[in-house]
């Protein structure tokens, strides 16, 4: 398939925002070229637009159907897996933030908390308790402040996100 150059350059910045994210670059430019053409495609298609190893791109849709980014899905008269993802960015940011929270913040609260728990924490000294601590209740309150927000209907949280620092005059 060829691509616009627009939606060439819109594959190509997705796939280097992944990488600043620590998500390999072909998994971000698969989910890119999913989410923009917004139709369903095989894997030979993706390996073919893309021009990455088949093994590389079979490998990447795995791992976005680990995240939940991407599905499968099956096409009348065609026996080739077929793969989609949603096209609301927002449920996308949903999902993400959801896996990230997973993967990386409830680990972290629990790994801080063991160490608060643990019988030697008590033999610390008083700073680096007070900063393991400080650091257990923010990571603690980004994580409940975000299945929070993740409860909102989409239009509630965009008005909360467009807030930004006018949220002090909410607040005063």
């Amino acid at each position: 398939m060829k691509l616009n150059p627009v939606t060439e350059k819109f594959i190509l910045h997705w796939g280097e925002m992944g990488s600043q994210w620590g998500v390999n670059r072909t998994m971000s430019q698969i989910h890119a070229l999913l989410y923009i053409i917004g139709k369903p495609l095989n894997a030979e298609e993706i390996t073919e637009t893309l021009g990455v190893a088949r093994s590389n791109v079979s490998n990447s849709i795995k791992e976005l159907q680990n995240w939940g980014l991407v599905q499968k899905v099956s096409i009348l008269g065609d026996r080739r897996d077929h793969f989609t993802t949603n096209t609301d960015v927002w449920e996308l940011a949903r999902i993400i933030v959801v896996e990230r929270q997973k993967r990386e913040l409830a680990p972290t609260v629990a790994f801080l908390q063991e160490l608060i728990d643990s019988p030697e924490f008590e033999h610390e000294n008083s700073e680096v308790k007070a900063r393991i601590r400080d650091t257990q209740e923010f990571v603690d309150t980004v994580a409940t402040w975000s299945v929070e927000m993740l409860k909102l209907p989409t239009s509630v949280l965009k008005k909360v996100l467009k807030l930004g620092t006018n949220i002090k005059k909410v607040l005063r």
